[in-house]
């Protein structure tokens, strides 16, 4: 008895190797999940600022502007400014998502923190909640260090060698610059990734939740994942058509860069309008962004202009059929989240389910797609001097219009789609059935 006691009471004074393990997994798990991610985000705008010809920038600023793009995926915040002395000062801002690269990156890193959970159905809220608290915690330490790196300054000429000389002597030679504002990245990045981790956890089926939090899926999971769901065909849809036009139109690296960059603005930018959302704005000219020649074509000219299906529809008739498109694809999402509600779920709820979501996604699509880009140079404060020296590039969504269109499509698809899915399998008719059967049939 005296050498059975020994070990048991070995073991209890010394607890600490069975957890350490487990907190140096548990930590493991979120350094490995905040590290592809942000790869994957450094290798998408890496080719895509490639593709765009940003590799032969000046002064080795191409590692900068890779962690300036990757910062703004991530929901961080860039300044742009410049100055030339007294005599003249030089803004240049650009407040445009790439899409390309948030996407990618919001992809693989909910693939990774879900991992380790896939083989459990249920989970305490205290351990989903410290994996993601230690997610974040690696997270921001990286972001911090890419927010770092994002900073550069560029000389610019003003087309005269003669007044650049006197600039450089003078002082007064125009400079633009970026940096990334330390504080709003950290903060808008941080609920970037909240934002992922919890959409992650609404979406997918092999996300365990803890036991408070089943009631809520029913009613949340089926009409989330279709709108997931939505987003990843018109991606799709996108990429396909990026790809027949990398094949046979005559400017294969600005298609590239486009689909490496900002195929999802475009991609959703297209779901909008389909469905009669509205944006409004103008183009100088595109500022290397990489901008449709038709979106150009609607925006381009004085004053603000309306980008809809009737402005797209006057420069390609084509476009009409993004109509199409928003049919087939909202009633096969809304018979998707159909099949995946509770068995006798009323038609009418789950048409109220997916207005409610469709309504919130098109917010979401109409915030992400905007753009605001300026770049001038002024002579003492007046003007911009004119020429290439002074270009911008807005688009502003009409989010009430995106919202009402959101709900009424999201009625009438939802209401279809509930009456599509009566004679299909339910996951809860399925599991019963099984139940049901005798052991021998």
């Amino acid at each position: 008895m005296s050498q059975m006691r020994g070990p048991a009471a070995a073991g209890s004074r010394n607890p600490a190797p069975h957890g350490a393990p487990s907190a140096l997994r548990g930590w493991a798990d979120a350094l490995g999940t905040a590290v592809a991610g942000l790869l994957t985000m450094v290798l998408i705008a890496a080719l895509g600022l490639w593709a765009a010809g940003a590799a032969g920038l000046p002064n080795g600023a191409f590692p900068s502007v890779v962690a300036a793009v990757v910062v703004a995926a991530a929901g961080g915040s860039l300044g742009a400014t410049g100055n030339a002395g007294v005599i003249a000062q030089a803004h240049a801002a650009v407040d445009a998502v790439p899409l390309s690269v948030t996407l990618a990156g919001a992809l693989v890193t909910a693939v990774v923190f879900l991992w380790p959970l896939r083989h459990r159905a249920l989970a305490p809220a205290g351990e989903l909640l410290a994996r993601i608290v230690r997610t974040a915690v690696c997270w921001l330490v990286l972001l911090l260090l890419l927010a770092l790196a994002a900073r550069h300054s560029f000389t610019i000429s003003v087309g005269n060698e003669i007044a650049d000389r006197i600039g450089a002597l003078l002082g007064t030679t125009p400079t633009v610059g970026f940096r990334a504002d330390i504080p709003a990245t950290l903060g808008y990045g941080l609920l970037w990734l909240l934002a992922v981790l919890v959409l992650t956890l609404l979406v997918s089926r092999k996300a365990p939740l803890s036991p408070r939090l089943l009631r809520f899926q029913d009613s949340v999971r089926p009409p989330a994942f279709a709108m997931v769901l939505t987003l990843l065909v018109y991606v799709a849809l996108g990429l396909a058509v990026g790809i027949v036009e990398l094949i046979t139109r005559g400017d294969p690296a600005r298609t590239l860069a486009a689909i490496l960059l900002g195929l999802p603005n475009l991609a959703w930018l297209a779901l909008g309008i389909g469905t009669g959302g509205a944006w409004t704005g103008h183009v100088d000219a595109a500022l290397g962004l990489p901008l449709p020649h038709v979106l150009e074509q609607a925006l381009r000219g004085r004053g603000e202009r309306t980008l809809d299906l009737g402005s797209l529809g006057a420069q390609d008739g084509r476009y009409w059929l993004l109509v199409a498109v928003a049919v087939v694809v909202l009633l096969g999402a809304a018979y998707t989240a159909a099949v995946r509600a509770p068995a006798r779920t009323p038609a009418w709820r789950q048409a109220l389910q997916m207005a409610v979501a469709l309504a919130l996604t098109l917010l979401a699509v109409g915030l992400l797609t905007r753009i605001d880009a300026h770049y001038g140079l002024s002579l003492i404060g007046v003007g911009d001097l004119g020429g290439d020296l002074g270009d911008s590039v807005t688009l502003v969504p009409q989010l009430g219009r995106l919202v009402a269109v959101g709900v009424a499509w999201g009625l009438v698809t939802g209401f279809v789609g509930a009456l599509a899915a009566r004679r299909a399998r339910h996951p809860g008719e399925v599991q019963d059935a099984s139940r049901a059967r005798p052991p021998g049939g």
